[in-house]
């Protein structure tokens, strides 16, 4: 099998070949000068950003990793059709949907005792069984759940493999985001995150690399090392952040594309104006990234590495719940997957 590029590089091919999405300079100057007036606040660093997730455990490690294994294993398709009302779930009297609710239903099964972090459960548990611990509020069910109950049994008989542990399944990573990457896409196939565009194989791994910084940050916040080279992450290519980039200006859609984004109609996983969205969205907040930099360097003599693409994607996905009603007018293109 051909190795893909990997998804920086995989962005910077798209973005440079792409007929219906293209980066805007100005938009990106933009939001790198945002960035810049809040740098080395505490709501801009990739942990404090993630911590502002209400549902983040607050467990040991070892409880907290199994749960943030568990949900970014099911994290995907939240989105649903224009007209149609969302999947909710109310837990401790809020009610959340999307992302959000995943996180709540899991936390909720924990709460009733449901063993959904102990791999054996979760290579064992039954369709019927996850419809339950995944119930929604409404007439609405959580998207994809044959999809979601497929990975999951996946990822606990792999998770078996290592004696039910998520941290000797990690260690086989060699305590290095780049090698953890690849060992998850290597071991997990339904976080393979491939794509063949212009002849060329291309990976953007927005699961796997989400998960290494979840990890990452479950760690620091309880006082472990966090995995070194956390530069290496790009991004995480997914609906809603190119939905930010679009309204801050950094990306453009055609006339046709917004047309038909517009409209409701799918793009399936895999169609050229799908993988240029995300490609170009990778490669946009590596352009953001490289002139926040440029302007640390100029202010204060030296980068700042800490501040890395997957800071910045923290920062643009909690924008675009924040700001959600302001964006409204722009649509988030629709592909049911389970990549992201």
């Amino acid at each position: 099998m051909d190795i893909p590029l990997p998804p920086r590089d995989s962005g910077r091919f798209v973005a440079e070949r792409s007929q219906d999405v293209s980066i805007e300079e100005e938009g990106v100057r933009k939001i790198a000068e945002m960035l810049y007036a809040i740098r080395g606040s505490q709501g801009f660093a990739l942990q404090s950003l993630k911590m502002m997730n209400a549902l983040t455990p607050s467990w040991s490690t070892d409880q907290a990793i199994h749960w943030v294994f568990v949900v970014d294993t099911m994290n995907f398709s939240f989105w649903h059709p224009i007209g149609e009302k969302p999947c909710t779930i109310t837990y401790q009297d809020k009610i959340y949907s999307g992302y959000m609710a995943l996180c709540a239903a899991i936390t909720r099964a924990m709460e009733e005792d449901i063993p959904i972090t102990e791999a054996s459960y979760m290579a064992s548990v039954t369709l019927d069984e996850l419809k339950q611990i995944l119930r929604s509020d409404n007439e609405t069910p959580m998207p994809m759940i044959e999809e979601r109950h497929r990975v999951l049994n996946e990822a606990g008989k792999v998770l078996l493999q290592f004696g039910g542990s998520v941290r000797s399944f990690m260690a086989k990573g060699e305590n290095d985001a780049e090698e953890l990457i690849k060992h998850i896409v290597e071991s997990l196939p339904s976080y393979r995150d491939e794509v063949v565009f212009e002849g060329k194989k291309l990976a953007f791994y927005k699961r796997a690399q989400i998960l290494v910084a979840d990890f990452c940050v479950i760690m620091e916040a309880r006082g472990e090392t966090c995995i070194p080279n956390m530069h290496h992450l790009t991004m995480f290519a997914d609906y809603r952040v190119p939905q930010a980039l679009v309204h801050l200006g950094a990306l453009r859609y055609s006339d046709s594309l917004m047309t038909t984004l517009k409209e409701g109609l799918q793009l399936p996983s895999g169609d050229r104006r799908e993988v240029e969205i995300r490609g170009c969205s990778i490669w946009c907040v590596e352009k953001i990234r490289t002139h926040l930099w440029s302007l640390i360097e100029q202010s204060e003599g030296k980068s700042n590495e800490d501040i890395n693409s997957a800071v910045i994607d923290f920062f643009l996905w909690s924008y675009a719940k924040e700001h959600h009603m302001q964006m409204a007018h722009i649509p988030i293109h629709l592909t049911r997957c389970i990549y992201y």
